[in-house]
């Protein structure tokens, strides 16, 4: 099993690997500049990352606040090598918590097609399509963060 942690960055090298990161691994495989790399919502959200031994980024997640009671999760990448090793799930789960701690009720996400299974699997529902700025398919997807 790999060896991981999972943190928010804390100083510029870590933001730059994060944002890197993210980068190479969701936008660039598109021929996307590096112009895409952040938004202009980065400083109002949480961000995880997860790094390896080395103190590599091997994943990425974000989430933020669309309203009072409605949080969305962006940026969610795992690198190829940690795939099905449980640290998305991971990061999904501690953005979860966040947005609880914070009164939100909801939380919604835009997965690509291939990542439809991968939130299925962790209790979201489709709600419907989603034209996304990277000209992939996505759906919009939901999930209720009360019982």
């Amino acid at each position: 099993m790999p060896n991981y942690s999972i943190k928010s960055p804390e100083n510029k090298e870590e933001w730059d690997s994060y944002l890197l990161f993210r980068w190479e691994v969701l936008r660039k495989p598109l021929g996307m500049s590096k112009d895409s790399l952040a938004d202009s919502i980065e400083d109002e959200s949480f961000h995880l990352m997860g790094i390896d031994e080395e103190k590599n980024v091997i994943a990425s997640g974000r989430v933020h606040f669309n309203s009072k009671n409605e949080a969305q999760i962006r940026y969610m990448a795992v690198d190829e090598n940690f795939k099905r090793k449980g640290v998305g799930t991971e990061i999904v789960k501690e953005l979860e918590n966040y947005a609880i701690s914070k009164g939100i009720v909801n939380m919604i996400l835009n997965a690509r097609e291939n990542a439809i299974s991968f939130y299925l699997s962790l209790g979201y529902e489709e709600v419907g399509p989603y034209q996304s700025d990277t000209g992939i398919p996505h759906k919009t997807m939901k999930k209720s963060l009360v019982s």
